[in-house]
């Protein structure tokens, strides 16, 4: 098995130095996991950065560790962005938490027209942090040495920007003739995916998506929830990549 990661800042990942491993994390280490001396422990900045750890001292809340040696993965020549419209209740964590799992690199809050969720003032920023801390703790649990970036609620005409910017674009479309695995992906650059909400996309919404760049797929014969849809086309898409080979 692995050794677990846990998040550390950037300038205390150095080959040599003792760290302390405190706080929440620390707490779940020592109590949780119950790591103890001798044991492998990986920090990450989220980054890039990682570093092979071993336990030195278990107290109740927090680890000592002595840092073995550091190295930086550089970031992925081929991105995965997935616009996500919004899935309504907790389905948004979901979709977040598994398509981080995946290996997802940037992830886009959608204000669909159909979506049946609506992010509107404080409820905005409390729903980016529930993504924000449900992909973080995903990429703890998957050894991912990059956090994705969780970004900003997009818009529609922000969404059609990002396909203009993008090397390629494909929004998930139930009546497209042409399968997901059809796509040609570029040696580098943003693959750029686009999961509609419930309701499915507007004529509107397909529309202006295709007059950007962005080509209309199948995934597969069954049509899957606007939660679990983008884990499955992203891994559709990493694996013909050489992230995934």
């Amino acid at each position: 098995m692995t050794a677990p990661v846990f998040l550390a800042d950037r300038d205390r990942l150095v080959e040599g130095a003792r760290v302390m491993l405190d706080g929440p994390q620390g707490r779940h280490a020592a109590t949780v996991r119950r790591l103890a001396p001798g044991e492998a422990v990986v920090l990450s900045d989220g980054a890039g950065r990682i570093a092979h750890c071993k336990v030195t001292a278990a107290a109740k809340n927090r680890l000592e560790l002595d840092v073995l040696d550091v190295y930086d993965e550089p970031p992925p020549q081929q991105r995965l962005v997935v616009i996500q419209a919004l899935p309504k209740s907790d389905r948004g964590e979901l979709a977040v938490g598994t398509m981080t799992e995946v290996g997802v690199d940037v992830i886009v809050p959608w204000a669909a027209a159909r979506c049946i969720a609506q992010w509107r003032g404080e409820r905005t920023e409390k729903a980016l942090g529930r993504w924000r801390a449900t992909a973080r703790e995903a990429a703890k649990q998957a050894r991912r040495s990059w956090l994705p970036d969780v970004t900003e609620l997009a818009s529609t005409a922000q969404v059609a920007a990002r396909i203009r910017a993008a090397a390629t674009a494909v929004m998930l479309h139930e009546e497209a003739t042409a399968a997901i695995g059809d796509v040609r992906l570029p040696a580098t650059g943003d693959i750029l995916l686009i999961v509609g909400p419930e309701g499915g996309l507007t004529p509107d919404e397909v529309a202006g998506f295709s007059g950007a760049g962005a080509q209309p797929v199948r995934l597969g014969p069954t049509v899957l929830r606007t939660s679990t849809a983008g884990a499955v086309a992203a891994a559709a898409l990493l694996s013909r990549t050489p992230r995934w080979a």
